[in-house]
């Protein structure tokens, strides 16, 4: 069986590797939450870019979150329904509904990340410094492909 380094060798090969390593990191993550929060992944998506963002409209949101307008549209609801976010007025313009974080969806976001980033801390402290070293360097790339 090919070894990791030798598939990545080729560009074909290091998105293959890539892929499946940070989908696999992605389902370590998600298995790392807050045991009391019952959001999905999408849901905490959007209290993520609304902590990250502050107020923005759905369309906004789901621009963000590269999903229909409909679809962010009942994920606001849901989420305004038991109380992470409300809804509000535009201030320019009344045909469209602004989106704000409550405390208890700053809160149940902020306790869900401190607890997976208290696994990840964990897993950083068992590499050698070189390969977190590695790791430095790659984040912004990582964040850069993930982004465009």
């Amino acid at each position: 069986m090919p070894t990791v380094e030798k598939v990545a060798r080729t560009d074909a090969g290091l998105a293959s590797e890539l892929r499946v390593s940070v989908m696999r990191l992605r389902r370590r993550l998600a298995n790392e939450r807050d045991p009391a929060n019952e959001l999905s992944m999408n849901a905490m998506a959007v209290l993520g870019a609304l902590y990250r963002n502050g107020d923005l409209s759905v369309g906004e949101l789901a621009g963000h979150e590269r999903v229909q307008p409909p679809s962010m549209t009942r994920t606001v609801s849901c989420l305004a329904d038991d109380g992470y976010v409300v809804r509000g007025s535009h201030p320019t313009d009344r045909r469209q509904v602004v989106v704000s974080l409550t405390d208890l969806g700053r809160e149940t976001l902020l306790a869900d990340r401190r607890r997976r980033d208290q696994w990840l801390a964990q897993r950083l402290r068992e590499l050698t410094p070189d390969e977190r070293a590695a790791l430095r360097a790659a984040a912004p790339i990582l964040e850069r492909l993930a982004t465009s």
